[in-house]
């Protein structure tokens, strides 16, 4: 199946280093033969993202600051200046104020609440429709998600209600979209070690949690992802959008942990 992403071009955001979801949908999509542009936020990230586009043949790295308008309207600019236009898009874009992932949702302050939305969910609806004036031909727009979006996850907080903002987001894109050939979806991974993943409280307890009773007996892995991400983006995914696809080894389908584990 080598070559399904042959022709097609894309703007991966959200690459932090070489464990992050978006790099192994990066991964992935380039392995089969995507082309690939990346953004990254400030100097430092530019520094880890760098090496990684390099590796993949990319020299496309835009620096994008997805609260701010003009930011986005020169990111997206540029890439119409390269390229002309894109296939597809993958959002893995998510911020919480840490010291709130530890504690009582209940807790959560006004400020934290509406940075968190605009930034895991409004930054989405925005990226996507300046994504789509750059899809003449149809596209795929891709977010990420988490299981804590409907189901309450310890210390999720905040990020749960951002994400289920989210998916909802998804939902409504994929019809608005829809008759101009734009697929939107969102891949739902279960914990996985990452950057992100670490800010929240109790990610090892959960992460073993998960391994032990999810029915594969696994989490997802980089590859796993980026293998879903690839279908969505190729000729293979043209009839799914709306979609909030699991990669979590089945843990969603489960009511209660394992026998050997109550």
């Amino acid at each position: 199946m080598a070559g399904l992403m042959n022709g097609k071009r894309g703007l991966v955001m959200g690459v932090a280093n070489e464990r992050s979801i978006a790099w192994g949908i990066a991964k992935a999509l380039a392995d089969e033969g995507a082309e690939l542009a990346f953004t990254y936020q400030g100097e430092a990230f530019g520094k880890r993202v760098e090496p990684l586009a390099a590796s993949v043949g990319s020299s496309l790295l835009v620096d994008v600051d997805v609260t701010d308008e003009a930011s986005l309207d020169a990111a997206f600019a540029r890439i119409k200046e390269e390229w002309g236009t894109i296939d597809f898009l993958v959002h893995a874009i998510a911020f919480a104020d840490k010291a709130e992932l530890a504690g009582r949702f209940k807790d959560t302050g006004r400020e934290n609440f509406k940075t968190a939305l605009e930034i895991s969910c409004y930054s989405f609806i925005d990226v996507s429709r300046r994504a789509a004036e750059l899809m003449p031909n149809g596209g795929t727009l891709i977010t990420l998600t988490y299981g804590g979006s409907n189901r309450v996850t310890p210390f999720y907080n905040v990020m749960g209600v951002a994400k289920a903002a989210l998916e909802s987001a998804v939902r409504y894109l994929a019809n608005d979209l829809g008759p101009d050939g734009i697929r939107v979806n969102a891949i739902s991974p279960g914990p996985m070690k990452t950057l992100a993943g670490a800010a929240i409280g109790g990610a090892r307890k959960t992460y073993r949690h998960t391994e032990a009773n999810a029915p594969l007996r696994s989490n997802a892995t980089l590859e796993s992802v980026g293998g879903t991400a690839v279908y969505l983006c190729s000729d293979y995914g043209a009839s799914t959008t709306g979609e909030i696809v699991r990669v979590d080894g089945g843990y969603h389908v489960l009511g209660m942990p394992q026998s050997d584990n109550i």
